[in-house]
């Protein structure tokens, strides 16, 4: 057969090359499979789906276009194709939202922000799903939906419970750092413009010859870090609940287009297993001093959605769709986050969302996918099954080649590492003691004293105050002073340094 009848490479949905059409990942030939091979999880899921919401979270939010421009020659630790020269723009839209509200609630409320990028690349839609704070509240997926109810209405009264919120944290110490994150001000951002956005997640980076990086994304606003105070926010949520929504529109559209500068901390990959601790867990972060940040781009949003529904709304954002050159970890929150993001867009906007205008990759789409609600884009007599006989795309494990580690062991349920400095309290002080000015540290005890006081139970208090102690003694003893728990002495043994989880 000439080169000229080659058949296209299989893609997924998403328009990103894909390696077999026929075998799944495992761990080894007789191995499990492993969740986070995609592309099978996305077959299975859209047959299942062939025959025919709000968002669950980040319900409340606002978005717009622009594009990303490459700074910095990356090759050497990448080879993906929207990163390979030096002045190339990707175009990309980009999405900002509360966590736990719903459509109606006001955009100042304390809460994290999501801070999400498509970038529509040559080779397929990638893109990056994190928030404004560069850690989250826990490390392993099935506490996720356990932590987002506890942060939802409550299913007797139907309103949102500070008690319920304290009784998780206080259970689950690995969220202190995120916590104290929330409780300062950074909990309360200025605008959507005035924020940092992270990748979160580690991620791999995999160079043209097959060196192998674990890297962070780091998108620092040019605009400064600009917060409001707790008072401040709560004013402006009664004056204007769209605030964020309308303070991106209107910059926009008067010329001021909001920039970030993107910086990646890149560790080579060798030194992740004898890091001091465990660098794909989610609730810390790589300090800068071990890692400095190096920048290659910035991000620029130029231009407003036409159609807020069809262009913000139905926009949906995958941890899967990564393009050749970049990979996950064994981070595993984004392992869980590979499937549960793209099946929770099947149930909210249908089978066929990656075809509309909005979520549509502008480069081919190659799949074997068909049918279904709202389907659109078919590929007329091209065969509907692979392997096939008659010219249909094949795939291209040369080209589309996952990126890999070594794993094995026995099966485990476990949060045991073998990293010398892995706890749950070591980071959270570091942000007290030294990150936060003294009026940050002023605010995020009283932000943390009114949060408390409202309606949280004496026992929850005790257990968050005994927690925070282990954080720092002078932040427990402010919050304990605080809430009326004066009298209670720090829990032995802690003075202000971190405490190491048990290991069994």
């Amino acid at each position: 057969m000439s080169n000229d009848h080659r058949p296209p490479h299989t893609t997924n949905d998403a328009g990103i090359p894909i390696a077999s059409d026929e075998h799944s990942l495992t761990v080894g030939p007789d191995g499990p499979i492993l969740l986070q091979d995609h592309y099978l999880i996305q077959k299975m899921a859209q047959f299942n789906r062939e025959r025919v919401p709000e968002r669950v979270v980040h319900a409340k939010g606002s978005g717009a276009f622009g594009y990303f421009e490459v700074t910095a020659d990356v090759s050497q630790w990448t080879k993906a194709a929207f990163l390979n020269t030096v002045g190339k723009r990707t175009p990309v839209v980009a999405r900002f939202s509360t966590v736990a509200g719903e459509q109606g609630s006001a955009d100042t409320v304390r809460d994290p922000r999501g801070f999400a990028v498509k970038f529509y690349t040559e080779e397929g839609n990638y893109d990056l799903v994190g928030n404004n704070t560069p850690i989250f509240f826990v490390r392993d997926p099935p506490k996720f939906s356990d932590f987002i109810h506890s942060q939802k209405r409550m299913g007797d009264t139907g309103m949102r419970s500070n008690n319920a919120q304290w009784d998780f944290w206080s259970l689950a110490p690995e969220s202190l750092h995120q916590v104290a994150f929330l409780m300062s001000d950074r909990g309360t951002p200025r605008t959507y413009r005035h924020m940092n956005g992270y990748g979160s997640h580690t991620f791999m980076w995999v160079n043209a010859g097959g060196e192998r990086f674990w890297v962070k994304y780091h998108f620092k606003t040019e605009q400064g870090i600009e917060n409001f105070t707790d008072s401040e926010a709560a004013e402006m949520a009664k004056q204007d609940p769209d605030f964020h929504r309308r303070d991106l529109r209107e910059s926009i559209a008067n010329g001021d287009f909001p920039v970030w500068r993107l910086e990646m901390q890149i560790m080579p990959f060798e030194e992740a297993a004898a890091y001091r601790f465990n660098p794909f867990d989610l609730t810390k972060v790589w300090p800068h001093s071990d890692y400095p940040g190096i920048t290659i781009g910035r991000l620029v949003l130029d231009r407003n959605p036409a159609n807020f529904f069809a262009e913000i709304e139905q926009a949906s954002f995958e941890p899967a769709n990564m393009v050749p050159g970049i990979g996950p970890s064994p981070d595993k929150m984004l392992l869980g986050r590979l499937f549960s993001y793209p099946d929770a867009h099947r149930y909210r906007i249908g089978t066929n969302y990656l075809q509309l205008p909005v979520n549509r990759p502008q480069s081919p789409v190659h799949s074997y996918s068909q049918d279904g609600s709202m389907r659109y884009e078919h590929h007329g007599a091209q065969p509907v099954y692979a392997p096939n006989s008659y010219h249909g795309p094949q795939a291209a494990p040369e080209y589309a080649a996952e990126p890999t580690w070594s794993a094995d062991g026995e099966f485990v349920r476990s949060a045991y590492s073998l990293h010398a400095e892995d706890d749950d309290f070591g980071q959270a002080g570091t942000l007290f003691r030294k990150t936060l000015s003294a009026t940050d540290r002023e605010h995020l005890i009283s932000n943390i004293v009114g949060h408390m006081s409202q309606g949280v139970e004496r026992h929850i208090q005790e257990r968050a105050v005994a927690l925070w102690h282990k954080v720092d003694a002078n932040l427990g003893a402010g919050i304990a002073r605080g809430i009326g728990l004066s009298g209670e002495a720090a829990p032995s043994g802690h003075n202000g340094t971190s405490g190491k989880r048990a290991k069994k």
